[in-house]
């Protein structure tokens, strides 16, 4: 009986840490790609989340290759997709760095980048 219980008590500790493992909202994808190269500079910047998104606590700035910031106004945030317009800047390296609170109020954060024009 005993084995049984620890093995029952085994298998609900297991589920509980699979559905907070779950519970982050990690960046899936992001238009332009991570990494990508682009022959001009985009006018948006789109990400895609794991989890819906508390908008009042989610961020998103982006540098251009001069250093200045190019994200233009504050991001629109829709379930797990965050969107922010962008200032042309020329060819170089874009600098990505997004903080977000999903729903469920675990945050996380991260960078990337992106390249426009010949390298």
């Amino acid at each position: 009986m005993r084995t049984f219980v620890i093995i029952i008590a085994s298998l609900l500790l297991t589920a509980v840490g699979i559905g907070a493992a779950q519970a982050h909202a990690f960046l899936d994808h992001a238009s332009p790609l991570v990494g990508s190269t682009m022959p001009t500079a985009p006018r948006q910047l789109t990400l895609w989340f794991s989890q819906d998104l508390e908008p009042a606590f989610s961020t998103v700035s982006v540098t251009g290759p001069n250093g200045a910031r190019v994200d233009a106004g504050k991001p629109q945030i829709s379930g797990t997709t965050m969107r922010v317009a962008l200032r042309p800047s020329g060819q170089g390296t874009y600098q990505v760095h997004w903080r977000v609170l999903s729903v469920d109020t675990h945050t996380t954060e991260g960078n990337f980048t992106f390249h426009v024009g010949g390298r």
